[in-house]
């Protein structure tokens, strides 16, 4: 297990003497709270999460102090096996304190992780996984959904690939539970909308880098679109080497179902631009989101940022925000009941704005619709996206009602 050490962030006397309410002043004496960062730090979404995502999680904790709060990060990487995440969160719960773990990386390991927080009664914030299925059949008490779920993706690429013309697919899919997922929202969206799905081939992971022969498979299907059902270092070279083979200028689209920033970055705009892909965090949408990334940057250094580091800021912060109004004593005790005041508590901040999170644990918040730009259209570092449309945040989602999860009642 590789961990770090712990940076510890608390407010001192002086906050307490400037008028702290009285119950959060008293909470100090409950200890800090730890919130323990389970992520890929070496592996195919570390750009995506990582380095990055430990910065935004302390910058949350640093602006946390002014709410009187005292609080320890911890961090580890999970190396995106469900058995390595479960038994670096079970030391963390029984031996570590920690009250909360975010991130997560994986849909597999945080399928895990939501049951044994649930057991623990401990708070799980998901910001990396994207599996639909934690707000469904997988959903607890114990666990927020924040930034993007792989219903949202096949709506808004999926439906608008459809839209454009790309009638029939071929997906190159993951082989675990984010993929999966991703395949399934997607080719469901696919054929309401009048296509078809020719095809699909599961790509093993960890470890894959040469999909040639599963691009080769893809093109000989005769599908107009091959969707990509994967992630981070897997996308950017699924995206490579179609451009090699010249797949594009025989009129295959490439659908990039889960693209982020960093993988843009990667690619580079002379290869990635045109590329359409759904997010719900762009650094460069308003004065807000402009101002988070110059914080988070502070810390981070010059670097793209993608929703799911975003996201760890946004459920970090909102997290301490229902610590301070629940008292620390009181959340350290129960994680449900935090989990409950956090969804009963309007979300805003600096990288989402104004949300909610709905009874079934879904953050509730916009989804944009961008195309890359080509390389003459940018102005600037990272100034990459041009935004296509905009889904308001009740629309974003998948209605309450059809999630199947236990919590909500028929």
């Amino acid at each position: 297990m590789d961990m770090t050490r712990r940076s510890l962030l608390q407010a001192g006397a002086t906050a307490a003497a400037a008028g702290m309410p009285w119950h959060r002043a008293r909470a100090q004496a409950a200890g800090p709270i730890r919130i323990g960062v389970l992520t890929d730090m070496a592996g195919p979404y570390r750009d995506i999460n990582g380095p990055v995502s430990v910065a935004c999680t302390r910058l949350a904790a640093q602006e946390a102090t002014r709410l009187g709060l005292q609080v320890e990060v911890l961090v580890a990487d999970n190396q995106n096996r469900p058995d390595v995440a479960l038994n670096i969160t079970r030391q963390w719960y029984d031996r570590d304190g920690v009250d909360a773990v975010v991130n997560i990386t994986s849909s597999a390991a945080a399928l895990a992780v939501a049951e044994l927080s649930r057991e623990k009664n401990k708070v799980m914030l998901a910001t990396s996984p994207a599996t639909s299925d934690l707000t469904g059949r997988a959903c607890t008490p114990n666990t927020v959904q924040w930034v993007y779920d792989t219903y949202m993706l096949a709506a808004s690429t999926g439906g608008a690939t459809v839209k454009a013309g790309g009638t029939s697919w071929f997906f190159l899919t993951a082989d675990y539970a984010f993929g999966h997922s991703l395949e399934r929202d997607t080719a469901r969206f696919v054929q309401a909308n009048g296509g078809k799905v020719l095809g699909a081939v599961r790509t093993p992971f960890p470890g894959t880098t040469d999909f040639s022969s599963f691009l080769l498979q893809a093109q000989a299907s005769g599908a107009k679109v091959i969707g990509l059902a994967n992630a981070g270092t897997d996308t950017v070279n699924c995206i490579k080497q179609a451009a090699e083979f010249g797949m594009t200028r025989r009129g295959i689209k490439v659908a990039s179902l889960l693209m982020f920033l960093p993988d843009v970055h990667a690619l580079g705009l002379q290869v990635a631009q045109g590329l359409v892909c759904t997010e719900t965090f762009y650094w460069d949408l308003n004065d807000r989101t402009r101002a988070f990334a110059q914080r988070a940057r502070a810390l981070a250094g010059q670097v793209p940022i993608s929703m799911i580091q975003a996201g760890e800021y946004s459920a970090t912060l909102h997290y301490l925000k229902a610590v301070a109004d629940l008292g620390v004593a009181a959340a350290k005790a129960d994680g449900a009941a935090t989990v409950a005041r956090m969804k009963a508590m309007p979300c805003d901040d600096d990288a989402f704005g104004p949300g909610r999170i709905r009874e079934d644990g879904r953050k509730l918040h916009p989804a944009y619709l961008f195309e890359v730009k080509k390389p003459e259209e940018s102005r600037g570092l990272f100034d990459y996206y041009k935004l296509l449309q905009t889904t308001e945040a009740e629309q974003a989602f998948r209605p309450l009602g059809e999630g199947g999860c236990p919590l909500i009642r028929a």
